[in-house]
């Protein structure tokens, strides 16, 4: 169900050629809101609006913004998109896109002569805050290389809802973006994991994708009850397609919650119960109470026999950051909270640049 509310727009916060901030009255109250353009246009100060109020009713981690569903003042709109897949199916927002991979994509025929990812490596992540480490992690290191960022479905579905992404993009640390299944706004559409792979290789030409949600993991506490479990269907996506599957632990040793002490039980049962082929499991190398911890929980579940362990020293990413202006955080927590989250990623990024120097290698 939606919990909706009418309300006045009375200032405009911030925009962009997609998304607007505002902050909208609602019965004597100010309160923040997003409106995507592509929906409902351009907002101005003044106008009337409907919101979806019901995450922040419910507390939930959209940042405190409500989401505009209609402006009252009734301007129609054209949308100017020639393509003809739908995304947001059968919902009152169901929008048209140029799938790459359609007939009337100028790209139709590389998803025909497709063969091989001839080992691009491909980093796997399970959370949206991944995102930034991983990709200031290989830029710092290897500027040159063009990394392209593929979104899933399984979390936000505006890719313009993350700011991460916005200002990756802004300081090139990520060259592409392409959004899969119902997720959208991507600089290309997909239908799935494998044709944003194949995109990923043969039209951005990428060196290092990087796979994760968008914004807004889901979690019940339940063995498979979480959103990120599609990080194993991505594992072996990867593999069916000839990539080599990088992925990343979720890592904490600042988490209260037991079953995301040392590596999530996300991951886990991800490495454990779903995905059918092997991967690499970068894992950074820690102080001792804690790596222990980590071989422990590897062990008693034969991780090790069932993917590539591989253990890989930690970088100085608070040098990376601050190269770079950025600032970390992932549930609430920094760098400096929750070392050991941030530091998996890193490893990720190195160990998708020693990948990279192999397969060139091997090529020549």
């Amino acid at each position: 169900m939606i919990d909706s509310k009418q309300g006045k727009i009375i200032d405009i916060i911030g925009k962009n050629e997609k998304v607007t901030e505002v902050i909208v009255e609602i019965a004597n109250i100010r309160e923040k809101a997003i409106n995507y353009n592509l929906f409902t246009g351009r907002p101005e100060i003044g106008d009337y609006v409907i919101l979806n109020t019901t995450a922040v009713e419910l507390g939930l981690g959209t940042g405190g913004y409500h989401f505009i569903i209609a402006n009252l003042k009734g301007k129609n709109i054209k949308s100017n998109c020639e393509g003809h897949i739908m995304k947001l199916r059968y919902t009152p927002l169901q929008l048209k896109t140029m799938a790459a991979e359609e007939q009337k994509s100028p790209h139709h025929q590389v998803f025909l002569d497709f063969k091989t990812l001839n080992g691009l490596p491909v980093i796997i992540g399970s959370l949206h805050s991944m995102l930034m480490p991983i990709a200031a992690t290989i830029k710092y290191h290897r500027p040159e290389l063009r990394v392209t960022y593929i979104m899933t479905d399984t979390a936000a579905l505006p890719i313009d809802f993350s700011k991460t992404v916005a200002l990756l993009k802004e300081k090139s640390l990520i060259d592409y973006t392409i959004t899969l299944g119902n997720a959208f706004g991507g600089d290309f559409e997909c239908i799935n994991i494998y044709n944003g792979l194949i995109a990923a290789k043969e039209i951005t030409k990428c060196d290092i994708a990087v796979i994760t949600m968008g914004p807004g993991i889901v979690g019940t506490g339940t063995p498979y009850g979480f959103s990120g479990i599609d990080q194993g269907a991505n594992i072996d996506a990867v593999n069916t397609l000839g990539g080599r599957a990088i992925t990343i632990p979720r890592i904490s040793f600042a988490d209260k919650r037991h079953r995301h002490r040392g590596i999530s039980h996300h991951t886990l049962t991800v490495l454990d119960k779903i995905a059918k082929t092997k991967c690499y499991l970068p894992l950074p190398i820690l102080p001792k109470a804690q790596g222990e911890y980590i071989k422990n929980q590897i062990i008693n579940l034969k991780i090790n026999k069932k993917h590539y362990i591989v253990e890989m020293n930690t970088v100085n990413l608070p040098k990376i950051l601050k190269k770079y202006s950025l600032k970390v955080n992932s549930m609430g927590r920094s760098y400096s909270d929750d070392p050991s989250f941030f530091q998996a990623c890193c490893c990720g990024a190195q160990l998708s640049l020693r990948v990279l120097q192999t397969n060139l290698c091997n090529n020549k």
